[in-house]
């Protein structure tokens, strides 16, 4: 050991030592200045201040973890619950949002239909998954007044018609099915026929009108609504608009592809019409229409067709004309005769 401190590897530690001593004492009678070779130092020392700098303030995370570990994990478990309550509060107020806006619709339809009454607002409960027509159960029945084979609407236009009824609970069978017909009318062309479903249309969740006159003036875009004439659904709902048009393969009449105005598919509340008045509207291009003021099952008052005036004198024939002196019987009272 006493080799080494008279080694001459000992004396050139011992002098830079005092090298950087005398830097060091120098950098502090400069009145604050740093001088250059001190700047030198600090730029080889200060990447090893701050990692030392970054290790320690791990290692004291690590321990502060450590020790309050319990207080931590109560805290983030609090803030798991608070979190949870605001999201099921958010559900709720969306709910409620939406339950509100089909209400403000829904009662935008009474204001509409005065003559015509209504089940309250039900909502879907359960759909038929295995049914490509859409057929869903709505929460009100018998119970509500309804009966099979009221209509079913939206604010939107017409979804279907009840096909089984409980006292809590209803079924409807939508206008995609094959089996329900509904009367049509394009409001821009007058042309009338009938919306059927089928299975290749309800995939695309549309349907077809059919029987349409093959001189038909309907287009792309025309919107179809209920024509009212079968009875079953009252005049004016919206069906939906024309997709395409197109001639049957037998080339006897025409069709057209609709696009319904609200897919039954989607729907999350509906109203069922439980009576309505079979009034007829006067139906105006490019409007819903407008009332007639006739009577209910009264038919609009039509002059008779005049009757052509004649002129007794001239129509009846010469020859049927009485003579104007009275035959005499041939043994009248006459005192000439004998």
């Amino acid at each position: 050991m006493g080799q080494f401190f008279k080694s001459v590897k000992f004396k050139i530690i011992l002098c830079i030592a005092g090298f950087f001593m005398g830097i060091a004492l120098f950098s502090v009678t400069r009145d604050g200045k740093v001088p250059f070779a001190s700047q030198c130092v600090g730029s080889v020392f200060n990447p090893i201040r701050q990692f030392s700098n970054a290790i320690s303030d791990k290692v004291g995370l690590v321990i502060d973890l450590f020790l309050d570990s319990e207080k931590y994990v109560e805290e983030n478990r609090q803030l798991r619950e608070k979190v949870a309550d605001l999201n099921e509060r958010l559900i709720d107020y969306e709910d409620m949002k939406s339950e509100v806006e089909d209400l403000r619709k829904f009662i935008g339809i009474k204001e509409e239909n005065e003559d015509f009454k209504y089940s309250p607002v039900c909502s879907v409960i359960s759909r038929n998954v295995n049914d490509p027509y859409g057929t869903f159960v709505i929460d009100r029945g018998s119970n509500d007044g309804i009966a099979l084979y009221d209509p079913v609407v939206t604010p939107e236009g017409l979804v279907g018609v009840i096909t089984e009824v409980a006292n809590t609970y209803s079924t409807v069978r939508t206008i995609f099915s094959q089996e329900l017909s509904v009367g049509v009318m394009c409001v821009e062309s007058r042309d009338t026929g009938i919306v059927e479903g089928s299975l290749t249309y309800a995939e695309k969740s549309q349907c077809k009108m059919i029987y349409i006159d093959k001189e038909n003036k309907i287009k792309e875009g025309d919107l179809i609504i209920t024509s009212g004439n079968s009875g079953q659904f009252p005049q004016g709902y919206i069906i939906g608009n024309v997709k395409e048009t197109g001639i049957e393969e037998s080339g006897l009449t025409a069709y057209a592809v609709i696009e319904p105005a609200v897919n039954p598919k989607e729907v999350t509340s509906v109203m069922v019409i439980i009576d309505f008045n079979e009034k007829k509207k006067e139906i105006t291009e490019g409007d819903i229409g407008k009332e007639i003021t006739t009577e209910p099952g009264t038919e609009p008052v039509t002059e008779p067709a005049t009757e052509p005036e004649y002129n007794y004198d001239d129509s009846v024939p010469e020859d049927m004309t009485e003579p104007e002196d009275a035959a005499e019987p041939e043994n009248g009272g006459d005192d000439n005769a004998e």
